[in-house]
C-alpha cells in the first residue's frame, strides 16, 4: 500500500511505501528534509504531525506535552495513513 505525505505550508507531496518512515520516503523522493543521525538521537528530523497516523518500533523520547502537540521523529515514524506534516513550529 502507498500513502502520501504532504509537507505544509510548502505543499510538497511524496509517496511512502508500506513500512517506510517519513524520513526514508522523503530522502528516497529527493525531498530536502532536515536530518543528521537517522536513529532518533539528534532530533534534527522532528516534525509536527497535523493529520494522519504513524507508529514506532521503539517509542521515541518525547514528553507528554510534545506528543500532545503532535511532534514526531520522522526517522522513526512509520507511516500508517496519508499524512500532513509541518517542519516549522
Amino acid at each position: 500500500m502507498t500513502y502520501t505525505v504532504t509537507i505544509t505550508p510548502e505543499n510538497i507531496a511524496f509517496d511512502v511505501e508500506n513500512g517506510q518512515t517519513i524520513l526514508e520516503a522523503a530522502l528516497n523522493n529527493n525531498i530536502r528534509f532536515p536530518n543528521r543521525c537517522q536513529v532518533g538521537a539528534c532530533a534534527a528530523c522532528l516534525c509536527r504531525l497535523l493529520t494522519g497516523r504513524v507508529k514506532y518500533h521503539l517509542e521515541p523520547m518525547l514528553t507528554e506535552a510534545e506528543k500532545a502537540q503532535g511532534w514526531v521523529f520522522a526517522c522513526q515514524a512509520v507511516v500508517e495513513s496519508d499524512l500532513k506534516i509541518s517542519l516549522s513550529e
